[in-house]
């Protein structure tokens, strides 16, 4: 039996739309990810002394462990952290809360922390994810991580607790915005959960 299974989207594949296209869905869910737990799941074998272990804990140590664990077990976590950061523009909101409070309070503006998380995105040189984290101080910090790598990670440049992650790989974005991956970035922003991410800035400095 595999230790981890493709999880299935909270949402059908067309109900990004018009942001994120129903193609680009069913490629990025069915074919990118599936990949991931395939390669996640074949590092696993032989490897007794990992067995049931918390992805987020094989994560915590992944510089003492094949790189595989860090390809594919950072690219599992991202892209479920992802679909889950996600929902229909209809029901995209705002943030509420603790979470409304502290972006107004580290950036000034909600508006000045999309500007932010959008020039990490962009300025991150080929593939990787843009991140909003609460980092070891319990504040708001924004940083970008290149290819599956992410801030739960002991390789990471700047560690935290995700709060939302945008995929800047050019499969998560290409069909519709081809190499305007600034758009994209703009655009994402209508998709956000901001429910999930206000329930997860609640967590993450509950556990600070």
């Amino acid at each position: 039996m595999s230790a981890f299974s493709l999880p299935g989207l909270p949402y059908a594949y067309d109900a990004l739309e018009p942001v994120i296209d129903a193609e680009t869905m069913e490629l990025h869910h069915s074919r990118h990810h599936q990949t991931y737990v395939n390669g996640l799941n074949s590092a696993l074998e032989g490897r007794s002394d990992l067995q049931g272990t918390s992805l987020e804990d094989i994560l915590a140590r992944v510089s003492d462990l094949p790189k595989a664990f860090r390809n594919h077990g950072g690219g599992h976590w991202n892209h479920t952290f992802f679909w889950e950061s996600m929902t229909a523009p209809a029901d995209s909101g705002a943030p509420s809360g603790a979470l409304a409070e502290a972006i107004n309070a580290k950036f000034g503006s909600l508006d000045e922390m999309k500007s932010q998380f959008n020039s990490a995105g962009a300025g991150q040189f080929g593939s990787g994810w843009a991140w909003l984290i609460v980092n070891g101080n319990g504040e708001l910090e924004i940083t970008a991580t290149p290819n599956q790598d992410n801030p739960l990670m002991d390789v990471a440049e700047t560690r935290g607790t995700p709060i939302l992650g945008n995929d800047v790989w050019e499969h998560a974005y290409y069909v519709t915005y081809r190499n305007r991956r600034a758009d994209y970035l703009d655009a994402w922003w209508q998709v956000v959960n901001w429910d999930v991410a206000s329930e997860r800035y609640d967590a993450a400095v509950a556990g600070n």
